[in-house]
């Protein structure tokens, strides 16, 4: 299993905005020295919790720091750009970084983020855009000559060469044909992780699900994988969590509810959930009623919380729950003190993830494979 690290980022409103945002940068930082596989930073414009709007300029400051880390975005929200300037940037973004990029996508979730972009999402506009423009964006980064585009949502046509000049649409990726495209599951059977197995993209599942759930997130890849007859690994699928260690079971309790883990629970992420009406992606039991949904129950249930000890056998649980899994991704917060947040980083990665390394699931997972389960 591998480490990795998630940046929605998640914080608390008060604060210095100008320094947390130099913390984001801090904790990728931290997480190359302690070998961190890779770093996803997220993107929204209208979440005070949520506030990064520009991953790719984030990415970009952080590869001049680091040697080995691989960033992604997590996610680019594709309905809210023109799929011309989001194929150039990354292109760009990818020779930066010589390869050490993935590409995440996404439709987006936030009703004020639609409403500000002017997008019907209720009528499911956010989702024909992002598949309109993922499609330019490939065809962009892949195609020779140039082309016309007549689309719903965005038309243009690639210039014609000037050779004599010269003048031609010439930004492509470093890596060939282009980055690995990510994307993100929420919802149980999530038909964005059908898309992830369909077309070989690497599928992620978002922190909030019990282990019962995140089985329908694999099946929906598997699935994706049979219609377009391709093979699937579980070493390509990342689960997102909440992972916090301390010296003892106490104290990274104690930790997680007066802290930013426990308010951004509390205070945003469960009104969220509410907001969409999807509070049972939390239940480990159908029947729980919604007001069981405390900060403490998600802390003991869904949350990885502990000391090293407990947080190994904790990840090692939720590895076997699911079939396995690659990647699990920790979820980043700003702590005060900030030491606290460090602090647990380095035993995550030192005391935690050295007993982790025999959790290794196949390369190849195939279809009769699921046939046979």
């Amino acid at each position: 299993m591998e480490l990795g690290m998630f940046a929605m980022p998640l914080r608390p409103l008060e604060g210095d905005i100008t320094a947390n945002y130099h913390r984001d940068v801090e904790a990728f930082v931290i997480g190359d020295k302690l070998g961190y596989s890779e770093g996803w930073m997220g993107e929204h414009f209208t979440i005070p919790w949520e506030p990064v709007p520009a991953p790719d300029l984030f990415i970009a400051t952080v590869l001049a720091k680091t040697q080995n880390i691989k960033l992604g975005t997590g996610v680019v929200l594709l309905p809210m750009h023109d799929p011309r300037l989001v194929a150039t940037r990354i292109a760009y973004l990818d020779h930066l970084a010589r390869g050490r990029l993935y590409f995440g996508i996404g439709a987006g979730g936030a009703p004020t983020d639609f409403h500000f972009w002017d997008i019907d999402y209720k009528n499911g506009e956010h989702r024909a855009r992002m598949r309109e423009s993922i499609d330019v964006i490939l065809r962009l980064w892949t195609e020779d000559k140039p082309f016309t585009h007549n689309g719903k949502f965005w038309q243009f046509k690639v210039p014609e060469p000037m050779m004599n000049v010269p003048l031609y649409h010439h930004i492509r990726p470093y890596q060939k044909p282009h980055p690995q495209i990510a994307v993100a599951g929420l919802h149980k059977a999530s038909e964005s992780l059908v898309t992830a197995g369909e077309r070989g993209w690497i599928p992620m599942s978002i922190n909030y699900l019990p282990a019962r759930n995140l089985i329908t997130h694999w099946d929906a890849v598997r699935e994706g994988a049979r219609r377009s007859g391709r093979t699937v690994s579980r070493r390509q699928w990342r689960i997102a969590r909440e992972i916090y260690v301390a010296r003892t079971d106490a104290e990274a309790r104690e930790h997680v509810l007066s802290g930013a883990i426990g308010r951004a629970y509390s205070g945003y992420m469960h009104n969220v959930l509410r907001s969409l009406n999807v509070l049972d992606l939390y239940k480990t039991d159908t029947e729980m009623p919604d007001d069981a949904l405390t900060t403490e129950y998600v802390c003991d249930n869904i949350f990885v919380v502990g000391s090293p000890d407990t947080v190994t056998r904790k990840l090692r649980q939720l590895y076997a729950d699911v079939g396995g899994f690659g990647t699990a991704l920790q979820i980043q917060y700003v702590y005060e003190p900030w030491s606290k947040w460090t602090s647990s980083m380095e035993m995550l990665a030192k005391e935690v993830m050295p007993n982790l390394r025999d959790l290794v699931p196949p390369e190849v997972e195939t279809l009769e494979a699921r046939a046979a389960e």
